[in-house]
């Protein structure tokens, strides 16, 4: 089990490995469903992390586009454009999120 995932989510995996495996299995197949190719699909997730608010899921989302290939100016677009939907204050979190992430990549 790799060391960059938070410590919660090791504990987690460690106490109930047939309940993670499972829930990797359905994001597997959620991902094999359909027509959006890898680059959308990692855009998409970011996108539904920022607009739920979940600081974890974004700094995981932003770390999986970046390892994707994904570029900042992409990753950034993707948090304005939550700017009508979720507002101002909630996607200048989001960039903070991402921030977050992106400046531990440059070190």
């Amino acid at each position: 089990m790799s060391n960059l995932l938070p410590r919660p989510l090791r504990e987690f995996i460690k106490k109930y490995p047939d309940i993670w495996q499972a829930y990797e299995n359905l994001g597997d197949k959620c991902h094999e469903a359909g027509p959006l190719d890898e680059k959308t699909r990692r855009l998409v997730k970011l996108g539904i992390a920022i607009g739920a608010r979940l600081e974890g899921a974004v700094h995981s989302h932003t770390k999986r586009a970046v390892e994707g290939g994904i570029s900042e100016d992409e990753i950034f677009h993707v948090a304005l454009l939550a700017i009508t939907t979720i507002g101002f204050p909630s996607t200048i979190a989001a960039t903070t999120w991402i921030k977050d992430v992106l400046k531990k990549k440059k070190k």
